[in-house]
């Protein structure tokens, strides 16, 4: 029986069935695809040329000549000389240095307790119930300290609590309170150099806790309040628990900060009385540019370096136990 084909164009005058020959204009739309793409990718290396040129000349290259130059010995006069792990093993032997260190630390765990207690204890209450230009207005007054320079606000702390004419001794004597040597003994000084330092960046860790309050959902307290639950107890297990990863950040940020401090000692007491106050990043500076020993100093960094990332994996180590993501 024959078969009866359908109506369609006859061979060798229109494309055979089954060609799939794209069209003149798909065929040169394709052609020009790579080019297409060529060019992006230029454009893209153009735009993130300058960004990854600044980095590498001004992070990556000086992080690895520290690095080398903590194996040489280096007054910028003369050439630098090789001389291994001498300078560690000097900073190591150097009773200055490990009281810096010591200092560091010690500053660290008062500094940052206290930065991100007065931080969270501040943000609780400017995020309770307040009218939201007062909330407004608290958030930009206590965030105001950040923004100045920490030379500057050192320096009119120096001046309040100079122990001669500062106004704080003068606000203890108007009170029948002894006056105190601030910045003449070794406790004293080590109180004012906490207080600047917490007073000036205790800020961001404000903002930080504010966004992380600001993020806990309402329902979760209507709850807790039908049950019963407010005050500490509401705080303790349903508005910490919430916001712990807020504080892993900030309290990372908070001490890597902290293990840095250069400004507040060195101007208020420059490292004093004898080597109560003085930091690991004052040694540094002290080593480079008043000492010329720019290989020691790079040693230093180097060891600092290494115990602010040891510290950091710590901290993420423990928030296995105390963070809760929701």
């Amino acid at each position: 029986m024959a078969t009866v084909l359908p109506p369609g164009p006859a061979l060798g005058t229109e494309a055979v069935a089954g060609d799939r020959t794209p069209p003149p204009a798909a065929a040169e739309r394709m052609a020009g695809a790579p080019r297409r793409r060529t060019g992006h990718r230029l454009l893209v290396v153009l735009f993130l040329a300058p960004t990854v040129g600044g980095i590498a000349l001004f992070t990556l290259v000086p992080i690895v000549a520290s690095v080398l130059l903590a194996f040489f010995r280096w007054d910028v006069i003369s050439a630098p000389e090789f001389v291994g792990l001498a300078n560690f093993a000097d900073i190591g032997r150097d009773p200055t240095v490990r009281v810096a260190f010591v200092n560091t630390i010690a500053f660290v765990v008062v500094a940052v307790v206290l930065q991100l207690g007065v931080a969270m204890a501040l943000a609780v209450l400017v995020q309770s119930r307040m009218p939201g230009w007062l909330r407004a207005f608290f958030r930009s007054a206590l965030f105001f300290p950040l923004i100045l320079s920490a030379a500057s606000v050192s320096l009119v702390m120096a001046y309040l609590f100079n122990g001669d004419f500062g106004l704080v001794n003068q606000v203890l004597t108007a009170v029948s309170l002894p006056a105190v040597p601030w910045l003449t003994t070794p406790a004293g000084a080590a109180v004012v150099v906490v207080l600047v330092y917490v007073w000036q960046n205790f800020g961001f860790s404000f903002l930080l806790f504010v966004g992380g309050l600001a993020s806990v959902p309402r329902d979760v307290y209507e709850a807790a309040t039908v049950d019963g639950v407010k005050g500490w107890p509401l705080f303790r297990h349903i508005t910490l628990p919430l916001l712990s990863p807020t504080v892993l950040v900030a309290s990372v940020m908070a001490v890597i900060s902290a293990l840095q401090i250069f400004d507040q000692p060195y101007v208020l007491t420059r490292g004093g009385p004898g080597d109560s106050t003085r930091t690991a990043v004052m040694v540094i500076f002290e080593s480079a540019f008043q000492q010329l020993q720019f290989g020691r100093a790079s040693a230093v960094g180097v060891v600092l370096t290494l115990l602010i990332l040891a510290v950091t994996a710590l901290q993420f180590r423990l928030s296995r136990r105390f963070v809760f993501y929701s």
